[in-house]
């Protein structure tokens, strides 16, 4: 099925909420890089999120959901069709028995902060994971030990067939993995906590923001790059294999953090492309291991 800027046009005059054309993706990444979309689309609520679905579908305009923006490199020749953002699903609401009904828009940050303000722990760990909560489910994101995915009691998703809401021990995941059909987006998930003094969680957080001091590494990023092989850490691969502070236009590897790529000014998507398949190269040939992006890569070329 064919598509033209017409169907577009009916997409975006439906629409409640932001409605952008020809919109630089960069905007919308940590990255700051990535060509433009045809429409780029921030439903105002989940009825209007079903129905500029619905329309896209009925199109056959092929579509990216979006949350934040972290872990993903749009290419320099923009995507086709519609990027379609969560950020209005942000509620957040306590419920009985230690429980935290979260949105997907909802940022990791703002999210530890508020359950700590309900006296509610347990996801601490969170609050050392850039993006938003939908972004971290999506792909079961974790740190220190933790596990996007280790706290939630329900998941709720949209498919083409409507909103579907399933406990975890229904769904499939692992390691930066959650198994979703094509188009599936995470619209939110129920936590379960624990009641933990606000002190006591607030320490936690703390430490871990410690922890993360090693990778502020003061530039635009996508945070871990590269997912870790089994057995080993990506970023001791890469330094070993002397890359620290390699560049290729304004794309480096990291001075401070070696798994972090980041734009120093000017970077391109091609460029950031460019360093990956060299750092994969290189640890290839001192390693003998093979390096996977935890990054998700979009876009035309």
């Amino acid at each position: 099925m064919t598509w033209s800027r017409a169907d577009l046009e009916q997409v975006a005059q439906g629409t409640r909420g932001t409605v952008l054309w020809d919109e630089p993706m960069s905007r919308h990444t940590s990255l700051r890089v990535g060509g433009p979309v045809d429409l780029y689309l921030e439903p105002a609520d989940l009825d209007d999120l079903e129905r500029a679905l619905g329309q896209i579908r009925s199109a056959g305009i092929p579509f990216l959901v979006i949350g934040g923006g972290y872990n993903l490199l749009v290419r320099d020749g923009g995507i086709r069709g519609c990027a379609v953002s969560v950020k209005g699903f942000n509620t957040m609401e306590p419920q009985p028995g230690a429980r935290l009904e979260v949105g997907a828009g909802v940022t990791n940050q703002a999210l530890t902060r508020y359950a700590a303000q309900q006296c509610l722990g347990g996801i601490e760990f969170l609050s050392a994971i850039p993006g938003s909560f939908g972004g971290a489910l999506t792909m079961n994101a974790g740190a220190h030990g933790g596990e996007s995915m280790q706290r939630v009691e329900l998941l709720t998703t949209l498919r083409e067939t409507g909103v579907l809401v399933r406990k975890r021990d229904e769904l499939e995941y692992g390691y930066r993995f959650l198994k979703l059909e094509p188009g599936e987006i995470v619209l939110g998930a129920r936590l379960r906590l624990e009641p933990v003094e606000r002190r006591l969680i607030e320490e936690s957080i703390q430490e871990y923001i410690t922890k993360r001091g090693g990778q502020r590494v003061g530039f635009p990023n996508a945070g871990s790059f590269f997912k870790n092989p089994a057995g080993a850490s990506a970023w001791k691969l890469i330094d070993a294999a002397g890359l620290r502070g390699w560049m290729i236009g304004g794309a480096q590897v990291s001075e401070v953090h070696t798994n972090f790529l980041v734009n120093k000014g000017g970077a391109t998507a091609a460029d950031f492309l460019a360093l990956a398949e060299l750092i994969k190269l290189r640890v290839k040939e001192s390693a003998g291991v093979e390096l996977e992006e935890e990054v998700r890569i979009v876009g035309e070329g």
